[in-house]
């Protein structure tokens, strides 16, 4: 069975079975930075944006962060943005907030509605993330359930439940990333990348990283990723490529694709 929940970004669809959307992440730490970044980014058109919070070192005041968000949105127009604390657990920069601090910030976002979607950890207490989850639901707001290995590539069952487990937890989009220690792991990535396409209701998006993982960011998409990471200004996670590289190879493949 394929995939057959999409999810409706102003003009673009993610999990629409054809190519991958492209996202470029906003890593600066001030504000000035982060227009900055902004902008240059925009000109470069990707599908979206996704602010990485956890760079930026005003997170702990959340009247700065929703209002840079809505500046950011206002300059993105039908870009759509997720919004993203990555967790020190998973991969994040280290932040002062605690963890009910952060439900608490990720909570004023939704009630703003200055990001199109909320990217959060399964590591997270159950109760975070159904807090999460009906906020963001009662907003409008879509919600990305991840998982983050910065180590290793679990086996392909471990994975697969991390998938199951975020369907089963009403996520709109399902999302793991991991670290290949050999090629062997990229092989074990993109075959769980096919069962999901084959099997959840919800789009996935998956990408092993470092040198080895960006090719699963490059041919990802054919597996069933919704979504590959590319740099725009500056990178958020080992073996992203640049998007004007990321364009040409999706472009490439698409062709080959459709030729078939």
């Amino acid at each position: 069975m394929e995939t057959i929940k999409q999810i409706e970004l102003t003009d673009k669809r993610l999990g629409d079975g054809k190519r991958p959307l492209i996202c470029t992440p906003l890593v600066g730490k001030t504000q000035e930075v982060i227009l900055s970044e902004t902008e240059k980014i925009l000109a470069k058109q990707p599908d979206l944006l996704e602010w990485r919070v956890d760079f930026f070192e005003g997170i702990s005041d959340t009247y700065a962060v929703i209002d840079l968000a809505k500046s950011i949105k206002q300059m993105a127009g039908d870009t759509p943005l997720i919004f993203t604390r990555r967790s020190f657990k998973e991969g994040g920069e280290p932040i002062s907030l605690s963890e009910s601090e952060v439900v608490s910030l990720y909570s004023a976002i939704c009630e703003s509605r200055n990001a199109d979607i909320i990217d959060y950890e399964l590591i997270n207490t159950k109760e975070d993330i159904n807090h999460l989850r009906n906020v963001s639901k009662e907003h409008g707001i879509k919600m990305i359930m991840s998982y983050h290995n910065f180590d290793c590539t679990p086996e392909v069952g471990t994975l697969n439940k991390k998938l199951i487990e975020a369907e089963r937890m009403q996520a709109d989009i399902a999302k793991i990333a991991v670290m290949p220690n050999h090629l062997e792991d990229v092989l074990t990535l993109l075959r769980v990348t096919l069962d999901a396409k084959q099997k959840l209701k919800i789009p996935v998006i998956t990408m092993s990283m470092g040198a080895y993982g960006s090719l699963t960011r490059m041919f990802g998409g054919a597996f069933g990723s919704a979504v590959t990471f590319a740099v725009g200004e500056n990178s958020s996670a080992p073996g992203q490529v640049p998007i004007e590289d990321m364009k040409t190879v999706l472009a490439i493949l698409q062709r080959a694709i459709d030729e078939k």
